[in-house]
């Protein structure tokens, strides 16, 4: 059985911040990804208020300079999936589908997943329309007709990203103004691809095969119209991948991890960073931040437990 000083269960900003540092920190390091590396971030096409990042600051490359980084000092990398964490005793030990490993430390850094609509039509046609990545799937719709859902920071911006291949995108948003920041609304309101639909909600998705057309409900009236798209891209928020530690460690009512400033989850030696922890700003900085703090306190927790 393979053993380690800290094995970091996720590989994106926040894990890939923890490896560095704990790796720096001379820590035996294994950080565990079950997809991609990167998570949320490597599917963002510009990350422009990270700081440092105003030469090609496309996530992909960020994150891909992040895991390099590490790696320089020595971290490991796999791609499997874990199944379960024995956290209780001093030595944790983890079990994946391709192996088993001990551990002094984990960092549970597994992020978040795009929260769905819920509405008829949209696993249906997931990958055949329904996309919750525009740089992944935008190329898809070139001089085409999209919709985006929701109002936020992301929604926004990805539909303006979306502007620079599909023909025309509205933004479906079950409020009557934006929720992103003045500066995306902006860029928004001045493209003259973006249209608005207010006071909506996405009732269903349809189409045979694919998608061809959106029912949309508006929230104030209740009036239902078919509204016709060849896309739909849904940024309404996401959902914590946190059940490794449902009922090992205190979550908040969404089902975030709840840590202390150390990123303590309450567990000995167990941590959380990132953006299944609860917390304020779910950002690529905040993430980077959580990692930093995670491993570092790993490393003293190790000093005091095992080397004294």
């Amino acid at each position: 059985m393979e053993k380690y000083d800290c094995i970091i269960i996720g590989g994106g900003p926040a894990g890939l911040s923890a490896a560095l540092y704990a790796s720096r920190g001379k820590m035996n390091t294994l950080v565990i990804e079950m997809k991609e590396f990167g998570g949320q971030a490597a599917t963002t096409d510009e990350l422009e208020n990270y700081p440092g990042s105003m030469e090609e600051p496309t996530g992909p490359k960020i994150v891909e300079r992040m895991r390099e980084q590490a790696a320089s000092f020595g971290t490991k990398f796999i791609v499997d999936e874990v199944l379960n964490i024995d956290a209780e005793s001093d030595i944790k030990k983890i079990k994946t589908k391709k192996n088993e490993y001990e551990t002094k430390t984990v960092i549970f850094a597994t992020g978040a997943q795009p929260r769905k609509i819920g509405c008829p039509g949209e696993d249906e046609l997931r990958g055949k329309g329904v996309s919750y990545c525009a740089t992944c799937d935008a190329d898809f719709f070139t001089d085409l007709e999209v919709v985006v859902v929701g109002g936020g920071d992301s929604a926004v911006k990805e539909a303006i990203y979306l502007t620079k291949f599909a023909d025309k995108v509205t933004v479906i948003h079950r409020r009557d103004q934006l929720r992103a920041a003045p500066i995306h609304q902006e860029k928004a309101f001045a493209n003259p691809k973006i249209k608005f639909a207010w006071d909506s909600v996405v009732e269903r998705i349809e189409g045979d095969g694919i998608v061809e057309k959106v029912v949309l409900k508006n929230v104030k009236t209740g009036k239902l119209t078919d509204y016709r798209t060849d896309g739909v891209f849904v940024f309404i928020g996401t959902v914590p991948k946190a059940d490794l530690l449902k009922g090992k460690v205190k979550m908040d009512k969404k089902g975030y991890i709840i840590t202390n400033d150390d990123m303590e989850t309450g567990i000995e030696g167990v941590y959380a960073a990132g953006d299944c922890r609860s917390k304020r700003l779910r950002q690529v900085i905040t993430a980077a931040a959580d990692g930093a703090i995670a491993a570092t306190a790993a490393n003293e927790y190790i000093d005091k437990k095992f080397e004294s």
